[in-house]
């Protein structure tokens, strides 16, 4: 199956390209963005040898819808979506920090809280905890963006002393997170699904704040199932998770977790199938929709004539 790895487009009016972890992200004449999600997939801030084909169809479609179900919330960098891969939108300068917030003490936070820590980003968290218990109230814990390497965690107070965000923009962003949170947490609840944490960047334009990049797919969330959830909290249990944390798994079993001198494993076709169906899952879940998968036969170029085609009709 096609799966799309790379890409090297020449796209009219193209001054740059940014090549990330998943995304490739062409800038046209200084003011569009041209995002492509590609088929890659990464794990312990390590992209993995083979491709997932559809996965990149996946995080696309996921990521329009929700950027079109909140746009009453915040307006938001995407003008249109000419290739089931590909989002086109506004560029912005964007914020150096990512918002995350967490509804339940989960991933990063439990580890923190697990060592003993009781104080994240400058937000405190109650005694008493348990992995995967529900906050009183979702908790707002900020992240530096990094260029390379780990992102690292940043309190308010720091954000605004060191002058990364004016304490206007900081206040703004943190009322939109926290409604986006809820807006997204509403509708995983209407698909059975519990909302657990996420992650928000957002960017400036003429002075206008918008939402950009990703929001609320399997790469920036975790959702646990609904159904059972209590039961299995009051027993100990692990949570029914619906993420990539599987792939995450499937390399800790294999040895892998990014630490030195750790080598990659092997990815047999039979567990990439895997993934590919898991990612499907996750669309149909999340989306409530029955996925349909787009023509791979010619990738590159289905892409670079949809995205031509766009570009010369704005």
């Amino acid at each position: 199956m096609n799966a799309l790895t790379k890409t090297n487009f020449k796209f009219p009016g193209q001054t740059k390209v940014y090549h990330g972890k998943v995304r490739d992200v062409y800038t046209i004449n200084d003011d569009l963005l041209v995002m492509i999600a590609s088929d890659r997939i990464s794990a312990f801030d390590h992209i993995l040898p083979k491709g997932i084909p559809f996965k990149g169809q996946v995080l696309n479609q996921v990521a329009s819808m929700f950027l079109d179900a909140t746009s009453d919330i915040v307006p938001n960098w995407k003008l249109a979506t000419p290739d089931p891969q590909v989002a086109v939108g506004i560029a912005c300068e964007p914020f150096r920090v990512e918002m995350v917030i967490r509804g339940y003490l989960a991933g990063h936070a439990w580890r923190e809280y697990r060592a003993g820590e009781r104080l994240i980003c400058g937000v405190e968290m109650p005694e008493g905890m348990r992995e995967n218990d529900a906050f009183p109230e979702p908790i707002i814990t900020p992240a530096t963006k990094a260029d390379e390497g780990h992102d690292e965690d940043i309190s308010r107070d720091e954000i605004i002393k060191q002058g990364i965000i004016s304490e206007e923009d900081y206040v703004q962003l943190e009322d939109y997170t926290r409604k986006l949170f809820q807006r997204g947490s509403e509708i995983a609840a209407e698909r059975g699904l519990i909302l657990v944490d996420t992650k928000y960047e957002f960017g400036k334009k003429d002075g206008k704040i918008y939402l950009i990049d990703e929001i609320h797919t399997p790469d920036s969330s975790r959702y646990f199932y609904a159904d059972g959830y209590k039961e299995r909290q009051a027993n100990r249990e692990p949570q029914k998770q619906l993420s990539k944390e599987f792939v995450r798994e499937w390399l800790m079993e294999n040895g892998f977790q990014g630490l030195d001198g750790q080598i990659m494993p092997v990815m047999p076709d039979d567990f990439v199938d895997t993934v590919t169906e898991r990612y499907i899952e996750l669309y149909e879940k999340i989306t409530g929709k029955t996925f349909e998968k787009s023509d791979v036969s010619q990738l590159e170029q289905r892409i670079e004539e949809n995205v031509n085609s766009y570009l010369q009709s704005v």
